[in-house]
């Protein structure tokens, strides 16, 4: 029996963002004195947690690529591929560079967080557009609203407004509102 192609590309996503957050979560654990707060996320990419951390964001990006494939292929969305695809560079990226190689993780992490918000939107958009319903009311709603405020979030990260969250706070908010989006 086989699977259509939209549904391969969104159980591979679901697996991605699924073995991320649980990567992420077991890598705070393993990080002796990790706060959610006053941590970077990258933080985890170094030390005790590194090796988990580093391959469960790189598999998230390397998942990314194949769902945007079989994405690419169920509705031929070109803008929204190129947005996958970026956004899983990025992760990929952030993986392999880790925040010691300032200059180069902070383009991946550009990448994940810009085109990972903006994948978000253009899922809606690209299928309104097309006349596809990828997402149905309310879901294509919370989506666009989510991929909005991934990029806010990162804007006020980048900015060093936190709002008492910290600037790992304020990052885990963009990040978490990505993957949701």
């Amino acid at each position: 029996m086989g699977y259509s192609n939209g549904k391969v590309a969104g159980a591979l996503i679901f697996v991605a963002v699924t073995q991320f957050v649980l990567g992420v979560i077991v890598s705070e654990a393993l990080y002796s004195g990790y706060s959610i707060s006053d941590n970077y996320v990258s933080d985890l990419g170094v030390g005790s947690s590194s090796m988990i951390f580093n391959s469960s964001v790189f598999l998230l990006g390397l998942l990314l690529i194949i769902g945007a494939y079989f994405l690419h292929r169920a509705f031929s969305f070109r803008l929204l591929t190129v947005t996958f695809v970026l956004t899983a560079i990025g992760s990929m990226g952030v993986g392999i560079f880790t925040k010691d190689a300032y200059t180069i993780h902070s383009i991946a992490a550009l990448l994940f967080f810009l085109f990972g918000g903006l994948s978000a939107i253009f899922a809606v958009i690209c299928s309104h557009v097309h006349g596809f319903k990828l997402m149905k009311m309310p879901f294509s709603a919370i989506a666009v609203i989510l991929g909005l405020t991934t990029l806010v979030d990162f804007v006020l990260f980048v900015g060093k407004i936190h709002f008492g969250l910290g600037l790992g706070g304020i990052q885990r908010m963009a990040f978490i509102q990505c993957f949701y989006g």
